[in-house]
């Protein structure tokens, strides 16, 4: 017999839709030298921008905000707003 699973909700990853940062992987180093895997990520926000005058719901890691922040005056409100 075979099992089959559906399932109806889509997997978000850990990456940033603009600068593709994701997860970071490595080891924790105790005092003793004892090794554990450890995992960093992003902190991941999602905001609605209007792009070309449409709302898209996008998944932007918070130093990528604050990049977009920094250069809004440099860019055309037609190309990129933030609600």
């Amino acid at each position: 017999m075979e099992r089959v699973f559906c399932y109806n909700f889509q997997v978000m990853s850990y990456k940033c839709d603009i600068t593709g940062k994701g997860k970071q992987f490595g080891r924790n180093v105790s005092h003793s030298m004892r090794h554990t895997s450890k995992v960093w990520k992003p902190n991941l926000q999602t905001k609605t921008l209007i792009i070309n005058g449409q709302k898209v719901r996008v998944r932007l890691a918070a130093s990528t905000i604050r990049t977009l922040r920094k250069h809004e005056a440099s860019l055309s409100k037609d190309e990129l707003q933030t609600t």
